[in-house]
């Protein structure tokens, strides 16, 4: 069976999805612009033009006109460019075999090609470029309150994954990356895609920064998750950001950048091998706590007005472990946790409901 989640690029390199042999196709960035292939096909379509008014005024003599009785230059560009683009009036025909043969056989296979030249000319510079933007305005007219991942490496396909697990639909997640490969996965999983730059101020205001729910950075390179914090922070001011850092000492120019919430996979790598050293049962319930796959989960959400005047430890719902008032936070020992307020948010640890379900109908 398939998997529905993303597949992280290497830290190596780029990432490739896996395909059946059958499947692969090699493909290069094409070495002419829009404008040259627009000018090629139309050389093209004279080209075969400029055959057939040739042909037809050799063969001129072989043409009937019913309206004089005679064959003019302007009488053989009209039938040919009748001829090319409909099945023609009969004002002008052939009546001898072999110029009926050519029209048969060869001026009828460049009808054919003339039009899927049109069609496709058409296509390409009017109708796929106004398809294209009508789609994309429908789109952003749908994009309120939803979370931003720019950056679909390792760091941001897991978070992807994670958002997916616990119950975020996929079409309020919007992903930004400059890899297409990435960008067509993600879109597979439902998600809504943009390929770009989300260091650019047009990128992020495509996608509708203004009315995210928040933005998760995960550029692969601590220089560029910066410069979008900067962005964002630029274009959002209240925008909560989560940016992804390697190094330990760019947490602090994140944090001045505009960043919420910096995480460092590394530290937090360190963090649970150095608690698995002091026993394995606190590295795996920090695990449990950061995966939707664990037993137990970390919730935060506002007070509810029946749980004011409450201290922290006694809410019902979960084991109430932080509160934030004010931009402060708060620790269930200290004085502030003893009475909620309204418009708290607290931090508390809650079951897994679905691993919890799941045992229940076991």
């Amino acid at each position: 069976m398939t998997s529905r989640y993303l597949t992280p690029r290497p830290p190596s390199g780029p990432w490739r999805p896996t395909r059946d042999r059958n499947d692969l196709l090699l493909r290069r960035r094409p070495s002419l612009g829009n404008w040259a292939q627009f000018f090629i096909r139309v050389a093209v379509a004279f080209a075969l033009l400029a055959l057939v008014v040739g042909f037809h005024w050799i063969e001129r003599e072989s043409l009937k006109d019913t309206h004089d009785g005679h064959i003019s230059f302007a009488d053989i560009i009209y039938f040919t460019m009748i001829s090319a683009t409909t099945t023609g009036y009969g004002d002008v025909v052939p009546v001898t075999d072999q110029a009926r043969l050519f029209d048969a056989l060869v001026v009828t296979p460049i009808r054919i090609f003339f039009l899927l030249i049109l069609a496709g000319t058409a296509y390409t510079f009017v109708i796929k470029r106004l398809w294209s933007k009508w789609l994309m305005q429908r789109l952003q007219q749908t994009l309120t309150d939803h979370i931003i991942v720019a950056g679909c490496g390792t760091a941001g396909s897991e978070a992807v994954n994670e958002l997916i697990a616990r119950g975020t639909p996929a079409k309020e997640i919007v992903v930004i990356d400059c890899e297409a490969e990435a960008a067509a996965q993600a879109e597979a999983l439902g998600c809504t895609v943009l390929q770009g730059d989300a260091t650019r101020d047009a990128t992020l205001e495509a996608v509708r920064a203004r009315t995210a729910r928040c933005l998760i950075v995960a550029a692969g390179r601590d220089d560029t998750s910066i410069l979008v914090c900067l962005t964002a922070r630029h274009l959002v001011p209240d925008l909560p950001i989560t940016v992804s850092v390697k190094n330990s000492d760019n947490e602090v120019p994140a944090r001045a950048a505009g960043a919420s919430t910096v995480i460092n996979p590394v530290s937090f790598a360190g963090l649970l091998m150095a608690g698995s050293a002091q026993g394995s049962g606190i590295a795996d319930y920090m695990a449990d706590l950061a995966s939707h796959a664990g037993e137990v989960q970390l919730r935060e959400r506002l007070v509810g007005a029946e749980e004011a005047g409450l201290p922290l430890s006694g809410l019902k719902t979960g084991l109430g472990v932080r509160l934030m008032r004010d931009g402060q936070a708060i620790s269930f020992w200290e004085d502030g946790a003893k009475s909620l307020q309204v418009g708290d948010r607290v931090v508390e640890i809650v079951p897994n409901r679905a691993l919890k379900s799941a045992g229940t109908r076991a």
